[in-house]
């Protein structure tokens, strides 16, 4: 996740992060994630990465030690990995002998003695170090956050979703890169805590410094992040419905205590309703785990990242918890193949806030939250372009959806469980996110998803094509208008959409007392109104569509806050 900006006010708790006066620019390569991977990345399957982190606060600076297992799938004359330049590369070799290699734009490639076979192992090791790219606005700018807890200590954070994981290790920086597994040693200063990824397997102190081992599966290649702070934690066990335990833990920051123990009485709540209305917790056999830090949130795996501040909100639960939460199912579970999907972690993942109220509380609180989520749609970009996107294309509003992949996406879910049904729906859902229908701890995996995978498993389940669905949806940027006539007796409608695509979407209309379905055959459909019958279009507000006087809010909002800007201070 890169938190939403538009649906709430949001701010960024804790100390601002300090920017390194010398802070390079970032390359083109190092600046996006995603972009295409070589032949010789495509080859590469990253079995292990043994990861060693020194970081030092008080000089904002990084040693890492990184020892990469490698599987080939096929021939290679050379490896290919990503690093920031920001790290000065001290040694690169492979199966324990120097390598040549270069890293002129933050893709370095290493030159091997004799090409690799396919099936062959090889051992790369890289040490480096330098002081990493600093966050401007993490987690929006990401990088790392150097920062001061309320009390004094360093407090660090790293969240580099939209940059990738080449700021903080050397890696295969896209989706499709993540290792099987993954051991992190954090040495950060005493009496400091590292909390990580994964399951803590000990801490080791000596002359003044603290290491700590965390060890975890098939983790996102973004979600490895370092949280470093005066941290205590609160731990519970979760006895789950699946006759599993489930470790809860929550690092806060001292003299947060009180606090942290009202949001950790919301663990247990929340993993009612993923486990009942969606399926397993993914990883319970490491931890739900979630840490205080000094930006807003982001989904790393097993150690999701809060910076709410504890706010209160009139829903009642925190928005920012549920939400991260949820992409440990659409994110770090399921993953997108490419970015260019990014709208199964979003919108789904945004779907969740208000699926979670209609779980809690029932269906006025739902459609509540959906219709401020409808308020901020920017309608500029297409969801899926059908093309390889990297994250930077699709969250930057000024050249992709932005938002979008959030709001509408979820919106567009809610159209679609309304038109397949909820027994459908809930099991496409199901089978997208563990490959099964029928989920048990231990008889799944993490797995890679793309848009087409979700339409043919909708069109399975239902046993029909719902391609127009997603072409009007997802490859539309404009939604469909639902445009209705009174001639006489009759109430003619017809679906307008970008393109004139097809799109015989039934809607139900309410005609007097009664609400009547009209299927719309062909995009359109007729009702019949006696002389002086009222009606209203889409009475339950089921389909997601055009709504000009949303528009004219739209529009009028943003005059007013122009206005409201070019005033002069009093």
């Amino acid at each position: 996740m890169r938190p939403f900006r538009s649906l709430l006010v949001l701010a960024l708790a804790g100390a601002a992060s300090m920017a390194h006066a010398q802070q390079p620019e970032l390359t083109a390569t190092t600046q996006a994630t995603g972009l295409p991977r070589t032949p010789e990345q495509r080859a590469t399957t990253l079995e292990l990465a043994d990861l060693a982190f020194k970081v030092d606060p008080a000089r904002q600076s990084l040693e890492g030690d990184a020892t990469l297992h490698l599987r080939l799938s096929a021939p290679v004359s050379q490896l290919v990995l990503d690093l920031d330049r920001n790290y000065a590369v001290r040694q690169v070799s492979v199966d324990g002998k120097p390598a040549r290699w270069q890293n002129p734009e933050g893709r370095m490639t290493i030159a091997l003695d004799t090409p690799l076979p396919a099936g062959r192992q090889a051992v790369v090791r890289i040490r480096y170090a330098g002081h990493p790219h600093v966050a401007e606005k993490a987690p929006w700018n990401g990088g790392i956050v150097w920062a001061k807890a309320p009390t004094g200590e360093p407090w660090v954070a790293t969240a580099v979703q939209g940059e990738g994981c080449d700021l903080l290790w050397p890696c295969i920086d896209h989706p499709m890169g993540k290792p099987l597994q993954v051991i992190q040693h954090i040495t950060v200063p005493a009496p400091l805590v590292a909390a990580s990824n994964g399951v803590e397997t000990g801490m080791s102190e000596h002359d003044g410094w603290r290491t700590y081992n965390w060890r975890a599966k098939l983790p996102d290649t973004y979600a490895i992040a370092l949280n470093i702070g005066p941290y205590e934690v609160l731990k519970a066990e979760y006895k789950s419905r699946y006759g599993n335990t489930i470790p809860l833990r929550f690092w806060y920051l001292k003299g947060n205590k009180a606090k942290a123990e009202g949001l950790f009485a919301e663990f247990a709540p929340m993993l009612d309703f993923f486990e009942e209305v969606i399926g397993p917790y993914p990883f319970a056999d490491e931890k739900m785990g979630v840490v205080e830090t000094p930006h807003l949130g982001m989904e790393h795996q097993t150690i999701n990242a809060y910076g709410n501040d504890y706010k209160k909100a009139e829903t009642g639960y925190d928005w920012l918890l549920q939400h991260e939460f949820a992409h440990e199912w659409f994110g770090n579970q399921l993953t997108n193949v490419d970015w260019d999907d990014f709208w199964l972690h979003e919108g789904y993942g945004t779907y969740m806030q208000p699926l979670y109220l209609q779980w809690l509380r029932g269906d006025m609180e739902y459609m509540a939250a959906l219709m401020k989520m409808r308020t901020t749609l920017m309608l500029k970009h297409p969801i899926v372009t059908g093309h390889g996107m990297t994250e930077k294309d699709v969250s930057d509003a000024s050249r992709g959806p932005g938002n979008d992949v959030y709001y509408k996406g979820a919106l567009m879910l809610h159209t679609l469980r309304g038109l397949v049904g909820d027994a459908a729906f809930f099991k496409a859902t199901r089978e997208l996110v563990y490959g099964t229908d029928a989920p048990r701890p231990g008889n799944f995996k993490p797995r890679y998803a793309s848009t087409n995978d979700f339409i043919e498993l909708i069109n399975r389940e239902t046993g029909k094509d719902y391609g127009w669905f997603f072409d009007v949806y997802l490859r539309s940027v404009q939604l469909p208008d639902l445009l209705a006539h009174r001639n006489g007796d009759t109430l003619e409608l017809r679906w307008k959409t970008e393109g004139d695509k097809p799109f015989p979407m039934p809607v139900q209309v309410r005609v007097g007392q009664r609400v009547v379905e009209v299927p719309m055959v062909g995009g359109s459909g007729q009702v019949a109104l006696a002389a002086g019958e009222s009606f209203t279009l889409d009475p339950h507000s089921k389909v997601l569509r055009a709504l000009p006087w949303v528009v004219d809010y739209q529009r009028d909002a943003a005059e007013r806050a122009k206005a409201a800007a070019a005033r002069p201070a009093r």
